[in-house]
């Protein structure tokens, strides 16, 4: 483009642009949107007093929130354990059956299928104190409950089906060694220094080392008292009193003995014993006034002739290897003697004995092998040799669930020359 074009162009662009700009100062005023913006800054300013407010609009919702939700913990709460409070308990299935040789005899030799129910509680209130509660039911019946042949299971419970109260008492500390206990069902037992036994029995009978007329024992009112020294050695005394058995008095009425009087039934008990972590020793002296009856461990006649009362010294020990897993077993072995008052020299004494072997860890963890044996409480005057066997495999599937099959029975196992019997069960016990 030729310089006078060029120059006609820009003119023209001039003119045109010149009355834009006038236009735009009218309308957009810099200063002014400046004012404007300042203001809207000010105007977005957080009052503090607002702030204030809102904020405690909104604690107070939150707090009345809280409070809700404390309030229906607390009813909660209500309803549970308190924190001094713990709970553990059990399960036990069952089914098993026995044979009887004697055709003579009646008792059910059918398959049954029963259950145990167990729960204990323990709470402290000092933090070395114990109340202690176990609330149980089942629905055993017939052999699995009955003494005569020693076929009585250590799981059996026959409540019918009803929770009930089956063990409470109160144990606290004196001083460093000393343990009392005190409660209206408790047994002797409880309430020894020293552990007779640490075989794990599946039958009654071969609790604590044998339970016949020595370590025999039945839940009552008691009270006791052991002393635990730090070298092993231990000392108790404890009693179990029936007060409130009812008895029959002449008239055939029935009537309660009350506590520690003359007719009332009682189990005093002292043992002394010495425990180190792989053996122990024991013995215990009890006598056992007006028609004490509590043994699993016995035959028929065992105790004929008497009046009542008589004593007995039980001798108990134990030993087990320092490791699982071997082919040496713990071993528990016992032996009582008993004296009854009253009768002839010719049936005045009974005796028995019992060995008690298990190992554990042998095929799996926590697996256990288990064999008793030994002769129930018998008279000298008895013409026959009771014997009585257990043997069982128990195993976990896992840490809460235990699976044991077992056999047990005895020859002349009640006394009777041919009494034999032969029983299996098969049970499974869930703990939590």
């Amino acid at each position: 483009m030729k310089l006078f074009q060029q120059m006609l162009v820009a003119g023209a662009s001039l003119s045109l642009l010149a009355p834009v700009a006038s236009q735009a100062s009218d309308v957009v005023n810099i200063e002014e949107m400046n004012s404007y913006a300042r203001s809207q800054s000010k105007s977005s300013r957080i009052d503090s007093k607002t702030f204030i407010n809102e904020v405690s609009e909104d604690i107070a919702i939150l707090k009345g929130r809280v409070d809700g939700l404390e309030a229906k913990q607390n009813d909660f709460e209500a309803g549970a354990f308190s924190e001094t409070t713990s709970m553990d308990g059990k399960a036990v299935f069952t089914i098993g059956a026995v044979d009887y040789s004697l055709a003579s005899e009646t008792a059910s030799e059918a398959t049954q299928a029963m259950y145990t129910y167990t729960m204990n509680l323990n709470s402290s209130f000092t933090g070395d104190d114990n109340l202690y509660v176990r609330i149980k039911t089942g629905n055993h019946s017939d052999w699995s409950k009955t003494k005569t042949y020693g076929t009585y299971l250590s799981s059996a419970n026959s409540k019918d089906n009803t929770l009930t109260v089956d063990k409470i008492w109160y144990q606290f500390p004196v001083g460093d060694n000393n343990t009392v206990w005190v409660g209206p069902k408790i047994e002797n037992y409880y309430m020894h220094g020293t552990t007779p036994s640490i075989y794990k029995p599946v039958t009654k009978q071969f609790t604590l080392g044998g339970n016949g007329e020595a370590y025999g024992a039945s839940t009552d009112t008691g009270a006791g008292w052991a002393y635990k020294a730090d070298n092993g050695f231990a000392v108790s005394s404890n009693i179990g009193t029936k007060s409130t058995t009812s008895k029959k008095n002449a008239a055939g009425d029935y009537y309660n003995t009350g506590l520690l009087t003359n007719e009332t039934k009682t189990s005093w008990a002292t043992q002394v014993g010495y425990t180190k972590p792989n053996y122990s020793v024991s013995a215990l002296l009890n006598v056992k006034t007006n028609g004490w009856s509590d043994t699993y461990y016995h035959t028929a006649d065992h105790g004929t002739g008497g009046n009542g009362n008589f004593t007995s010294v039980g001798l108990r020990g134990w030993w087990r290897p320092d490791n699982t897993g071997t082919a040496t077993p713990s071993i528990s072995v016992g032996f009582d003697t008993t004296e009854y008052d009253g009768a002839p020299s010719s049936t005045s004494n009974s005796t028995a004995y019992f060995v008690g072997l298990n190992w554990q860890d042998m095929f799996q963890a926590d697996d256990r092998i288990g064999l008793a044996f030994g002769q129930p409480t018998t008279n000298e005057s008895e013409s026959v040799d009771p014997f009585a066997y257990e043997i069982y495999y128990s195993f976990k599937p896992n840490d809460s669930v235990t699976v044991t099959p077992a056999v047990f029975g005895g020859t002349d196992r009640n006394g009777t020359s041919g009494a034999d019997v032969f029983g299996a069960v098969l049970e499974t016990t869930f703990k939590f």
